[in-house]
């Protein structure tokens, strides 16, 4: 099995402080820049698993990286360079305590509610008569607060939101307009590839100067769920499961086997089998979502590769 980042513990020239997130860590350095480390690690539920998955780290950032340059046009980001396969440099940017959720098709947590019987989602309504899978009659916003760490992220009302001042409504007037113009494009962008972009989430930031740009990922497996077009209305029609391209494969082997990131639940084994074999899923979304073949990094020690890319970078 290649070797896997789980944890990384640099110290780069101008290095101001490190965050730790579920499955990157994030460097300031001279207090204007931010390196972002896309790590291994897989989370699902909010709960981070314990085995990393080889090349997942690269896959993201990269994906991450070609969906930015495909819609900076339309909305500004933090981007700056990345200087290697599983590192991202971009201005250190203030987040926004929201994530921008939109979701067009009943799929996923949003299916979860509606078989529950609830017809509200973060404070927006589901149409009844609809199945799991079911296109939304127009895409809906429901964002989830950002949470500290160890805890999950919870459903949130835009009405709370502005109630609570987590976000100004001047900025979350923009935040919305963004992430719709954002999801029209993916969904372009996908539709290019014989796929349909389901439902996503956008994180945002202000940056010094009081822009408010993409931040993290966008269009990812891990922050995207697509199905394939070719077979969509078809497998409706017959009430069969879609063909998907997202993490949901994690969520189901979990599920199957006993675990929803629920207190007491313990999470299954993972064998170097079955962590290779989500390795080659991932590497199959990558394939799929950029249309262009995956080349695997040297992996025979990334931390070191990581390290001399970021400080020749930072030296130029």
């Amino acid at each position: 099995m290649s070797n896997a980042i789980t944890s990384t513990d640099f110290h780069f020239p101008g290095q101001k402080d490190v965050y730790r997130g579920k499955v990157r860590e994030v460097y300031t350095i001279n207090d204007d820049l931010l390196i972002m480390i896309a790590t291994d690690r897989l989370s699902a539920f909010d709960v981070v698993m314990p085995k990393g998955i080889p090349y997942k780290g690269q896959i993201l950032n990269q994906i991450a990286t070609k969906m930015m340059e495909a819609t900076e046009d339309i909305v500004p980001n933090w981007l700056i360079a990345t200087p290697d396969p599983n590192v991202a440099v971009g201005h250190l940017c203030e987040p926004f305590k929201v994530e921008m959720v939109i979701r067009g098709y009943m799929s996923g947590h949003a299916a979860r509610e509606y078989k529950a019987g609830r017809r509200l989602l973060c404070g927006v309504p589901m149409p009844e008569g609809m199945k799991e899978n079911d296109k939304f009659p127009e895409p809906i916003i429901t964002p989830a607060t950002k949470a500290e760490k160890g805890d999950h992220d919870e459903d949130i009302s835009r009405e709370d939101i502005l109630a609570k001042g987590i976000v100004f409504e001047e900025d979350y007037i923009q935040l919305e307009k963004y992430t719709r113009a954002l999801f029209e494009r993916g969904t372009e962008l996908a539709a290019e590839r014989g796929l349909i972009l389901v439902d996503t989430k956008y994180e945002f930031g202000k940056t010094r100067d009081g822009r408010i740009v993409l931040i993290d990922e966008i269009h990812t497996p891990d922050s995207s769920r697509y199905f394939y077009s070719e077979g969509y209305q078809e497998r409706q029609e017959k009430g069969e499961p879609q063909k998907q391209l997202s993490k949901e494969f994690v969520r189901r082997w979990l599920i199957e086997n006993g675990f929803q990131g629920l207190e007491g639940q313990e999470i299954p084994f993972m064998s170097d089998e079955y962590v290779n074999s989500v390795s080659d899923r991932y590497i199959e979304l990558y394939e799929n979502i950029t249309g262009e073949d995956f080349k695997k990094a040297d992996t025979s020690d990334i931390l070191e590769r990581i390290d001399a890319n970021v400080r020749q970078y930072l030296n130029n």
